[in-house]
């Protein structure tokens, strides 16, 4: 049994190992490759988050989408490279509009250089990720775009926020879906649909992707409250000192405006005054640990991944399935 990828997932089956472990290797130089540059300040930008590290949940979803047709296609390692560039491109530019100062532990782009040069790094990721999409046929490149649209019509939603009495909840959930599911769903896609798997599969993985994208950000919610640093490689209420609209709060203050319970409503107090204040920020958190809120958002969070392995149903067993029904308890664990 071999640990690969994100959450360590853990591969049982040599054959599905082995491809798994080439397949996201390949994908690995073929991101240096794609963010290399004639001009050495572009590259070392460019390289500046993805030698940081990450998950690579995206590329290895690829992977084992592939295992349902041939995983020696020729479009699946640069359909990885795909979906990961343009991840990491927005990653840039979500940096610039949060005033984020670390990501992936280092300087986020804007902090070590400025805003203009993060926003035009995602943007050359971005060009970089649609040049080796164009070699990879029409409907590919009718499928990123359609995912694009969906993942900027999130962050436009969510920076706009809700609007004509729209409730938050389902607003946020709607962000999520096109901000991070639409491109975990397209690693689906596309793993399937370059391995020339049977259309019926292609759509089961997409909506799994979807799912999975939606209840992995549910997870981060919940983490940036329940846990500590090093479980989760972050300082525990990031999200809260920034005032992030995440999915507890927006329970909190759900329950508070219908409930009008006192201690809700001092709560809400509490995270509307100013947390960069440590001793205020360690109360917030240590409230929010506490609420009811939180284990509601770990059942949403639930709900969502048992949605993707729900997904899964109607294919064939076999360990690529098993691994994928693995990333949805692996997700819940990060909750849990």
């Amino acid at each position: 049994m071999t640990v690969v990828g994100p959450f360590g997932l853990s591969v049982r089956d040599q054959a599905l190992e082995a491809d798994v472990q080439a397949g996201m290797a390949a994908v690995e130089a073929g991101l240096l490759e794609a963010t290399k540059s004639e001009v050495s300040f572009i590259t070392d930008a460019a390289q500046h988050l993805l030698k940081a590290g990450g998950k690579r949940l995206r590329p290895l979803l690829v992977m084992l989408a592939a295992q349902f047709g041939d995983p020696d296609a020729p479009g699946i390692v640069p359909s990885g490279v795909v979906v990961e560039l343009t991840h990491l491109a927005t990653l840039y530019h979500d940096d610039v509009m949060d005033e984020a100062e670390v990501r992936r532990g280092v300087p986020s782009a804007n902090a070590r250089w400025d805003n203009s040069v993060a926003v035009l790094t995602g943007d050359f990721l971005f060009a970089r990720a649609s040049h080796i999409l164009a070699d990879l046929g029409p409907e590919a490149v009718r499928v990123q775009a359609e995912a694009f649209e969906r993942l900027v019509t999130g962050q436009i939603m969510e920076t706009a926020g809700p609007r004509d009495g729209r409730d938050p909840v389902d607003h946020y959930l709607d962000v999520l879906g096109g901000k991070t599911g639409s491109l975990i769903a397209v690693a689906g896609r596309f793993g399937a649909m370059m391995s020339g798997a049977d259309e019926r599969v292609v759509d089961i993985l997409t909506q799994y992707g979807e799912r999975l994208g939606v209840a992995f950000q549910l997870a981060d919610d919940v983490l940036d409250i329940a846990s500590d640093s090093h479980e989760s490689g972050k300082t525990p209420g990031t999200d809260l000192r920034e005032s992030v609209p995440t999915l507890p709060v927006l329970l909190l203050r759900d329950r508070a405006r219908r409930e009008e319970r006192p201690e809700d409503l001092a709560l809400v107090a509490l995270l509307d005054s100013d947390l960069t204040d440590d001793a205020r920020h360690a109360e917030a958190l240590a409230a929010m640990r506490a609420h009811p809120a939180l284990e509601q958002a770990r059942r949403e969070t639930v709900r969502y991944a048992e949605e993707a392995r729900a997904a899964l149903t109607p294919l064939r067993e076999c360990s690529a399935k098993a691994a994928l029904v693995e990333l949805c308890d692996a997700v819940v664990h990060r909750a849990g």
